[in-house]
């Protein structure tokens, strides 16, 4: 626990900014620390004060006139007695990788992008200050201690074995001490290494999922309109379904970075493993034994059936590696109830019903410090070319996104236990309630004929979108940014739905919507978009449908009929839309 503000000894923090104005906000931040401000306006200043007093962090500005932030970071790292000094960049522009390898090369320990986040900045100030506090208090201990030593070893020579066997002992405890804190440091570089390689995933997916949305529905009107030539066919479906892989790959990303869309429904798990039972016996192999174990009447769970059919291949895949000459993969499921002080329960889980699927193997197992990092993600044991080390960390991600949790059990030689803890399904108490079923194309019901105004900046993903539109019958306008749209509906041209991309320039999907809202309170609006989480967004307070890219016609065409029924079933009199073109025409 840390002592309270006025009974720690105060460090020196260096906040190095050209601009008054930022040096004075960032004072603002950090002055509840309780720590020593030192301001420099250039890196000339900032030397001057490294030179007069003993500083723990250094706050730097990457762009300064004359000598910028890299240059006075290594400029500072030369110097033998600021080598320890804890170097925090501050950029206001977009650093590339090599930009940020620059920087660690120069000697820095992190970076905080601009505009500042309060919380953040204090945080990692708070760390690195407390680290320095806690390594001079260790440097003062020490020389304390080498002194009572040297002071006992001059005044009682006869004890001088005894002395020896204590400072062995006071060794031990600085090596813990010293170990403890770089454990410390390594867990605060990871979590900052993995949110930054969820932030990354997440653009990556945005882009990849427009360009799968693009190439989906081409292909889809392609194979309605080319006859019916096998050859062709063939090809087309061998395009479709790698474009479906495509999407499955890019949420397997999105699930080892916790920022996958789930779409739970209501699971039963023996008819889930049934429905697999090709795919694993291909996975397995001829030398694996595979046993089966669910007891009568076992609840059905709550969770993306596509993401556990993903997860339980993962951990089955795993199984079978670890047992190269054969063996036998047991999978078990129960119910169980997690009451108040139940021993076995998962510390993480709150109190409820869960239904615990087991995965067990009768291989090698694995080393307690394997299992360790087990879920670590790109951690393997695997040659190379033979694992990405991102299957159980999807597998963990899934289950903390489900309300659940994964956990491993191994020893060496005694093979593995993984335990997928899912909460149940709440049943309606008229039977138990199955996922809704893929609405193909072909089989959809069209509703009626309207007019659909697509908002989409992206050219490849709107003439997708206006051709899968065109071919269900409906009338289509296209515009591609939130402004055009506005000034459209303004101008008084009748539309019955906008279809509308969430990532814009200058007026985002949801902009649009909050203003359409104003402009047409009654006018159905379906929001499009190739991102997995838009939680960071502001959400309006009104019913706005999410349609997840890439979507096929079905998806699409489902939901215009579904907002049509509602804006039918929300009208005082159901009225046909030529109709109510009509009527707003005359009025």
């Amino acid at each position: 626990m840390s002592a309270p503000l006025e009974q720690r000894e105060r460090v020196n923090v260096l906040l190095v900014d050209d601009q008054p104005g930022k040096l004075l906000s960032y004072e603002a931040i950090l002055g509840g620390l309780g720590e020593n401000l030192v301001k420099a306006s250039s890196a000339r200043e900032a030397l001057e004060r490294l030179l007069k007093h003993d500083f723990a962090v250094v706050l730097i500005d990457v762009q300064m006139p004359e000598v910028d932030g890299f240059e006075l970071a290594a400029m500072i790292r030369e110097h033998p007695r600021f080598q320890h000094i804890a170097l925090i960049f501050v950029s206001a522009i977009h650093l590339s990788d090599l930009d940020r390898i620059k920087g660690y090369e120069a000697g820095a320990v992190d970076y905080v992008p601009v505009p500042v986040v309060p919380e953040v900045l204090r945080a990692k100030v708070r760390v690195f200050a407390e680290l320095h506090r806690k390594t001079r208090e260790l440097e003062r201990l020490n020389a304390d201690l080498e002194q009572r030593v040297a002071d006992r070893t001059e005044a009682l020579a006869a004890t001088a074995e005894a002395l020896k066997s204590l400072n062995r002992d006071l060794e031990t405890r600085i090596d813990e001490r010293t170990r403890e804190r770089e454990e410390a440091l390594a867990q605060l570089f990871e979590a900052q290494k993995i949110d930054t390689i969820g932030q990354l995933t997440g653009g990556v997916a945005h882009d990849f999922n427009n360009l799968l949305m693009a190439m989906l529905g081409s292909l889809q009107l392609l194979q309605k309109r080319m006859g019916d030539d096998p050859k062709s066919q063939r090809l087309v479906d061998n395009a479709l379904k790698a474009a479906e892989r495509g999407s499955a790959l890019t949420q397997r990303l999105l699930a080892f970075a916790r920022r996958q869309e789930l779409r739970p429904s209501v699971v039963q798990l023996p008819t889930l493993i049934a429905g697999m039972k090709d795919l694993l016996a291909r996975a397995l192999g001829p030398t694996v034994t595979w046993e089966e174990n669910f007891p009568r009447g076992l609840p059905a769970v709550l969770v993306d059936p596509n993401q556990l059919e993903l997860a339980l291949l993962n951990l089955t895949v795993n199984a079978r590696d670890a047992m190269p000459e054969g063996g036998v993969i047991t999978l078990s499921a129960s119910p169980i109830k997690i009451p108040a002080g139940l021993a076995d329960a998962p510390a993480e889980l709150p109190q409820g019903d869960y239904v615990r699927v087991t995965i067990t193997d009768t291989g090698r197992g694995m080393e307690a410090d394997v299992l360790a990092r087990a879920t670590e993600p790109f951690y393997t044991t695997k040659g190379v070319g033979k694992g990405t080390g991102l299957g159980l960390s999807m597998v963990h991600g899934l289950a903390a996104q489900s309300g659940g949790v994964l956990r491993l059990f191994s020893e060496a030689g005694k093979g593995t236990r993984a335990e997928l803890w899912l909460p149940l399904a709440v049943s309606s108490g008229a039977g138990d309630i199955e996922a809704s079923p893929r609405v193909e194309p072909d089989r959809q019901e069209a509703g009626e004929k309207i007019a659909i105004l697509v908002v989409e900046d992206d050219p490849l993903v709107s003439v997708g979108t206006v051709a899968m539109l065109e071919d269900l019958g409906h009338a289509v306008m296209e515009v591609s940014s939130g402004v055009e749209a506005l000034a459209l509906l303004s101008a008084g041209c009748k539309i019955d739905v906008v279809v509308t991309d969430f990532a814009m320039p200058g007026m985002t999907g949801l902009d649009l919507a909050v203003r359409l809202r104003k402009l047409r309170p009654t006018l159905p609006v379906i929001l499009a978009s190739g991102f997995a989480d838009l939680g960071g967004a502001k959400w309006p307070d009104f019913d706005l449908p999410r349609l997840p890219k890439p979507f096929r016609q079905a998806d699409l065409a489902a939901l215009i009929a579904q907002v049509q029924r509602s804006a039918l079933a929300s009208s005082p009199a159901r009225r046909g839309p030529a109709k109510v073109r009509q009527e707003r025409s005359g009025s």
